[in-house]
C-alpha cells in the first residue's frame, strides 16, 4: 500500500442511484409491519428486505392504479 495516493487525474462521476428513491416518514400499524416481516422471512431465499416488499407492493398498486375502496359503517 502506498504512502499517497494521486487523485487528480480522477473523472467526477454522478452517484446513478441518486434520484430514484425518495426517504419518507410513514407511521404503519404494526400488523402491517409483522405481515411484511413474516413474508420477508418466508422469502428468505430472495433476500428481500421487509422495505423492500413494501415497496414493490406500493409500486405495483401504483402502475395498476389501484383504488383504495373502503366503506365506513358508523
Amino acid at each position: 500500500m502506498k504512502k499517497e495516493y494521486d487523485f487528480s487525474k480522477l473523472k467526477e462521476l454522478k452517484n446513478p442511484y441518486a434520484g430514484k428513491k425518495k426517504a419518507v416518514g410513514i407511521n404503519l400499524s404494526p400488523k402491517v409491519l409483522d405481515y411484511f416481516k413474516d413474508l420477508a422471512d418466508e422469502t428468505d431465499e430472495t433476500g428481500l428486505p421487509y422495505q423492500k416488499l413494501i415497496d414493490l407492493y406500493l409500486l405495483d398498486c401504483a402502475k395498476k392504479r389501484k383504488k383504495l375502496a373502503m366503506k365506513w359503517v358508523a
